[in-house]
């Protein structure tokens, strides 16, 4: 299937590693070209080397971007605009906050956590938005969890914060569609990345398991019996931001291998 977003002008947050990652590959090999953030610039030529194996003429550029700093944002988007000329596609994208019972975050994770899940959406929307109105097309995807929509108790912060971006997520969908700009979210299930080996991590050292034990039991949990791979929520992604998904906007799209009990 043709996406027909050759030539797209894509950014990937924290496009590195893990989901992000697999969003911009896939991106790459529909022809776009796709800007990359994250804070570790060494991470940057092992990011082009996997993306190029898939796409090998793949047109890439790196930022170094804290995503929670609006100065970092604001010169990640000029750049983009500079070289480019403007923005058609834009994945937030973040890791998430830590893990623990309610009982144990303090108000530095709960700050912490807002910047990083919702303030640095909003900017990015923000500093991508008059572009995309002023020519008339744009696709915005924003990267949550199923938590959003199924709270989990190992991970409060990001369970309310979640859900509250899914608010956004509509809010921005319906101010934006008369552009031609259409705004979605993307719920991952168990996805293996190193965010779930670290949430393996935690329930090994609770239940007095292996973290490979840990991972296995995660899979099961799930109806299709196995975790998700990162390359399947990069497909997702990849066809939100087509032309062929111009009729879908204010979704928040389960991507979770029949994960949650509550209907999508």
């Amino acid at each position: 299937m043709d996406l027909g977003i050759k030539g797209k002008r894509a950014m990937v947050a924290a496009g590195t590693k893990g989901i992000g990652l697999a969003c911009a590959t896939e991106l790459a090999k529909e022809g776009c070209r796709v800007s990359i953030c994250a804070r570790d610039e060494a991470k940057f030529a092992v990011a082009a080397e996997h993306i190029r194996s898939e796409a090998p003429d793949a047109d890439l550029h790196f930022q170094v971007c804290d995503v929670t700093s609006r100065n970092d944002l604001q010169a990640w988007v000029d750049e983009v605009n500079q070289s480019w000329g403007g923005v058609d596609i834009l994945v937030t994208n973040t890791g998430g906050p830590p893990a623990g019972h309610w009982t144990e975050m303090n108000d530095d994770h709960w700050q912490s956590g807002f910047e990083s899940t919702v303030l640095n959406v909003t900017r990015m929307v923000e500093m991508v938005a008059p572009t995309m109105k002023a020519q008339g097309w744009g696709r915005i995807i924003h990267i949550t969890s199923v938590v959003a929509k199924e709270p989990s108790a190992l991970l409060p912060i990001s369970s309310t914060l979640r859900s509250g971006l899914m608010s956004l997520t509509l809010l921005q969908s319906k101010e934006l569609a008369p552009y031609g700009v259409t705004v979605n979210g993307v719920l991952p299930g168990h996805t293996m990345t190193d965010r779930q080996v670290h949430l393996a991590e935690v329930v090994s050292a609770r239940d007095e398991i292996s973290v490979e034990e840990a991972l296995t039991q995660r899979g099961q949990t799930l109806p299709v019996g196995r975790l998700g791979q990162a390359d399947e929520i990069g497909a997702a992604v990849a066809f939100l931001a087509s032309k062929r998904a111009s009729f879908i906007s204010g979704i928040n799209l389960l991507v979770d291998g029949g994960q949650v009990n509550c209907p999508s």
